[in-house]
């Protein structure tokens, strides 16, 4: 696995090498390095962590000895009180939601970090025909890569993930659609999804919710490595 890395990477640096110094037209050279940003990111990605960092950052300061020390800034951790359930039911779909967020969460993330970078990478782009070619190819490639798993979702898991989406982008997942596909393919996939049970449209209201609750102290002990 490690030789197969070292020949991908000297193979696309090698051809980025090419498309920058031979002379070709600016647009063909833009095309050629976008081609291999995809074939980077498609043969390289890995599902974030759902973990997140134990610190922020970190400073040295002088001791009163004079020692230079190495002082790190830990992330703030929330503390919940013990679950309690209020029979055997209850306690089984908590550890259901367990292993549902497990699940989506690190699909969550990836989704969140992808409408970042595509929305700073088009808006890059000089013209609307070139943003709409990205996002079709960039739909596509989605698609190729990770249909395979998300179908091995069930029907509670796909409902989740929306709900997980939604925490992380702090936008509804058909809002997200809307926004780079347009609204004919965010209300495809909505009416997909309902066939399934799953809306897009789907709320997140922990404060008010009690399965979105239940989601976010469970997201967020997983984040902090508690759960």
């Amino acid at each position: 696995m490690y030789e197969k890395k070292q020949e991908c990477y000297a193979f696309i640096i090698s051809k980025m090498y090419f498309c920058m110094n031979c002379n070709l037209k600016d647009e063909t050279n833009r095309i050629c390095l976008v081609a291999f940003r995809r074939f980077w990111s498609i043969a390289f990605d890995e599902l974030p962590s759902p973990r997140n960092k134990t610190y922020r950052g970190f400073y040295y300061f002088l001791s009163e000895e004079g020692d230079s020390t190495l002082m790190l800034v830990l992330n703030d951790v929330t503390v919940f009180p013990p679950e309690k359930f209020k029979d055997k039911e209850a306690e089984q779909f908590y550890w259901r939601m367990v292993r549902d967020v497990r699940k989506g969460l690190p699909y969550a993330k990836l989704i969140s970090a992808t409408v970042i970078e595509t929305y700073e990478y088009i808006s890059t782009l000089p013209t609307k025909k070139e943003r709409e070619d990205y996002l079709k190819e960039m739909e596509k490639e989605v698609f190729n890569q990770y249909k395979p798993e998300l179908k091995r979702f069930s029907r509670q898991q796909a409902r989740v993930l929306v709900k997980l989406v939604n925490r992380e982008t702090n936008q509804r997942s058909y809002s997200i659609i809307k926004a780079f596909l347009g609204g004919f393919r965010a209300t495809f996939y909505q009416a997909f999804g309902r066939l399934f049970s799953v809306n897009l449209k789907a709320d997140w209201k922990p404060e008010t919710d009690a399965t979105d609750a239940m989601i976010n102290r469970i997201t967020t002990r997983i984040e902090q490595g508690t759960l």
